[in-house]
């Protein structure tokens, strides 16, 4: 069986299990406060050239999101996003749960367009009821987006515009941030993401880690924010484990040589898949590919090939995400190729 649902179906790098295996017996202070998670925050900090910057690991990226919205809004106010955004569609309603309204935008190609944001925010507030309404309380958006698509610096400047125009924190969902800033093409870097966004998070789960995510606040946390991961159940005892596995990830470039991997691989399918004359749902630059499958096609590579479902095309075909990752081989996807 080839392997292609996702991009975290791999345990971790190698170099992780080492550290942990040679670290295993080491006593050292729980919850965080460790010598690997201030070293490792040491290194995200640099890498972001933020050194005033707060960084709190997180166990995984459903937790992250949650917590930090429900740390940064009041009761009253709700979360801008896109439609597709990983917050409205795919977290069981986590978000709501906390007491805060997903508001989904339109959207083009899973991007959020800052004049949307703007728009729908002058129209929330032109509205003499809005005192009876859900208040936009801060803007939600992932890099990548949920399709695999990239924002451009210009584009995250220009929300960040928005976002201070009505006073909203702007968050970065960085689940598959590595990816993003290994595309080719990309004018994103995280030094970027540390001046444009007012929190984001470096993902480690679908990046090489076990699991964890490097929650980034570059002008500070909101008060009490461990006291908020502690109390909605995602601090680590043993801190020790996400800190170590962030250490080595930005140790000697590491977090960006396994990401490049992803779009090594994913950029020699598509060209193999385009060759084939395969039909693409849309252009990803990443390590997302969303290709149109014939549902006969699909039932002829069901236990040969897994892929992850999308949507429906229509009645006789299907979109399909082909993921990649940091630990796909050159080999698998000649054999993919092969295959098809």
């Amino acid at each position: 069986m080839l392997y292609f649902e996702n991009d975290y179906c791999e345990g971790a790098h190698p170099a992780i299990l080492q550290k942990l295996m040679e670290t295993n017996f080491e006593k050292v202070p729980g919850y965080g406060t460790d010598p690997y998670c201030a070293s490792a925050k040491e290194k995200i900090c640099a890498a972001c050239r933020c050194p005033e910057a707060d960084v709190t690991f997180i166990s995984g990226g459903t937790q992250t999101n949650a917590i930090v919205i429900a740390s940064m809004l009041h009761r009253w106010e709700g979360v801008v996003a896109a439609a597709t955004g990983h917050v409205n569609g795919h977290e069981a309603g986590a978000i709501e749960f906390t007491g805060h309204k997903v508001m989904g935008l339109p959207h083009k190609n899973g991007k959020l367009d800052a004049a949307t944001v703007r728009n729908f925010c002058a129209t929330f507030y032109a509205d003499s009821n809005h005192d009876h309404m859900v208040f936009p309380g801060m803007v939600y958006l992932s890099h990548p987006t949920e399709y695999g698509t990239l924002y451009t610096k210009a584009e995250l400047e220009a929300l960040h515009a928005v976002c201070q125009e009505y006073k909203m924190p702007l968050f970065v969902d960085g689940a598959r941030l590595g990816y993003g800033l290994a595309a080719d093409g990309t004018d994103v870097t995280l030094p970027d993401l540390a001046k444009w966004a007012d929190v984001f998070y470096i993902g480690g789960t679908k990046v090489g880690a076990l699991c964890g995510e490097a929650v980034v606040f570059p002008h500070g946390a909101p008060a009490h924010f461990m006291t908020m991961v502690k109390q909605q159940g995602a601090l680590l005892a043993k801190g020790r484990l996400l800190g170590l596995q962030f250490d080595v990830l930005f140790t000697d470039g590491l977090y960006e040589k396994i990401s490049r991997n992803a779009i090594t691989t994913a950029n020699a399918l598509k060209k193999g898949l385009a060759a084939k004359g395969y039909q693409f749902f849309m252009d990803s630059p990443t390590n997302q590919l969303f290709i149109v499958f014939p549902n006969e096609q699909l039932a002829a590579l069901e236990g040969k090939a897994k892929f992850g479902f999308w949507e429906k095309y229509d009645d006789a075909h299907t979109v399909m995400r082909i993921a990649t990752s940091w630990a796909t081989k050159m080999e698998e996807i000649e054999q993919l190729l092969e295959l098809l």
